[in-house]
């Protein structure tokens, strides 16, 4: 007997799914266009407005990661101790305290200190919202709810940044403050959502006295080759990735190919854009299908983006190498579409009850390790003009995460956990073994 297909289409996934998870997604907008209004202009204020020298505020930017990398593995300790809504709670009361010190923040320790609760807020908050969402959201719904949930995410921060664009000046500090301010109060619902209507999810998980699971540790995560593999995968993965599109892709266009920041910030507006308008429809197209080879495609997608930026280095300074760049993000946001969906999904399919907040930490410590490492690499690589190997390493990169999901990770899933219906699976005669977490 077979399990009915979850409905099609956007209506049908809004239909399906629980209360909890309508609640959920209808505060995504707000929440991140009060991250959008904010996050273009960091550097403007700490050194425009504030008067903090570039070296200064490159140290202080530096913080947040550093300190989300550093909290995140406790955190995902934390998350299975003591449930993933407690500490979801923390992460948004440190995100509205960050925002308010900072939108005050005249002098290099207070905007040290506000932006070290920022991070660590950033750190813990991917592994206990996957893990809050994990709780709520069935697993045949997952995939979807990732995806829709990055469209949404992305449209907040698409219309932040115009609002923010149109809103700021640089001779009214009031200006800034303001978006700092807001960027505060945008977590409040989210805030209020928790200690309200979803007062009742993502608590701790209590393992029934007897039962044959794995211990509480990280050492149980890694025990599991499909787990150890997905680590992996988001380590490449960002370090090729996100990484880049941040860092390394903006260095590469102003220093080799030069193209205005005006056309930089057109690629951005494009990337977004293309999530926004795809996303959806991606969704409906991978919907069953094995989420390892739609992770092999992102990593082609990826790869042939980074080779449209490095053709912009042939054309430097001309209309077509400001199209290449743009072609380079836009084609980059389509294998986000890919990506958005799947990962999280498998990580936390893979992720017994008890372990998932250190699943989802692990993943997301592998994610921000290689924003940290990234940076000084395609740093040293075009600040000695060695742009064309830079672009190499991207596309061998990209290629290497198709190889590891096909070769490496596929083998080691249920079909299920891939993506695979039960009907389909049992039309390609596969027999589902069961899932076994490792136990001493």
């Amino acid at each position: 007997m077979t399990t009915p297909s979850p409905s099609t289409g956007l209506g049908g996934f809004w239909h399906d799914l629980p209360r909890e998870g309508r609640l959920m997604l209808s505060i995504v907008v707000l929440e991140f266009l009060g991250t959008g209004l904010v996050l273009p202009f960091n550097v403007v204020y700490l050194h425009e407005v504030r008067g903090f020298a570039l070296s200064d505020v490159g140290l202080l930017l530096a913080l947040p990661p550093l300190m989300g990398l550093l909290v995140v593995g406790p955190g995902g300790s934390a998350i299975d101790r003591i449930g993933a809504r407690r500490i979801q709670l923390g992460v948004l009361m440190l995100l509205i305290a960050g925002n308010l010190l900072l939108a005050f923040a005249t002098t290099h320790l207070v905007a040290a200190i506000a932006l070290s609760l920022s991070g660590i807020a950033f750190g813990m908050s991917w592994p206990a919202w996957q893990s809050v969402v994990a709780s709520v959201i069935p697993s045949d719904l997952r995939q979807r709810y990732f995806g829709v949930n990055f469209t949404l995410l992305n449209l907040g921060i698409g219309i932040g940044g115009v609002l923010g664009g149109l809103f700021v000046d640089v001779g009214d500090t009031a200006t800034f403050q303001t978006i700092y301010l807001v960027d505060a109060v945008s977590y409040v619902p989210a805030l209020l959502l928790l200690l309200g209507p979803l007062r009742h999810v993502a608590g701790r998980v209590v393992v029934a006295p007897g039962a044959e699971v794995a211990p509480a540790s990280y050492l149980a995560v890694f025990r599991s080759p499909a787990m150890a593999t997905m680590t992996l995968l988001s380590f490449v993965s960002s370090f090729v990735g996100y990484s880049q599109l941040n860092v390394g892709m903006p260095a590469f266009a102003r220093s080799v190919g030069e193209v205005s920041t005006r056309a930089l910030g057109f690629a951005f507006a494009a990337n977004t854009l293309v999530i926004v308008v795809l996303q959806l429809v991606v969704l409906q197209r991978i919907e069953g299908r094995r989420r390892t080879r739609v992770i092999a495609v992102m990593g082609v997608v990826w790869a042939f983006s980074w080779v449209l930026l490095g053709l912009s280095g042939l054309v430097p300074g001309t209309l077509g190498a400001t199209l290449l760049v743009a072609a380079c993000a836009s084609v980059f946001a389509f294998g986000e579409t890919l990506l958005q969906p799947t990962i999280p999904a498998l990580v936390n399919d893979l992720a017994p009850d008890h372990l998932r907040g250190r699943y989802n930490a692990l993943s997301s410590g592998a994610f921000q390790l290689a924003a940290v490492i990234a940076p000084p690499i395609s740093g040293l690589l075009i600040g000695h003009a060695l742009g064309n190997a830079y672009i190499g390493l991207l596309v061998v990169g990209c290629l290497i995460c198709s190889l590891v999901a096909i070769a490496r990770l596929e083998p080691q899933l249920d079909p299920r956990v891939n993506g695979v219906r039960d009907d389909e699976t049992a039309a390609d005669g596969e027999v589902t073994p069961p899932v076994i977490s490792p136990v001493d």
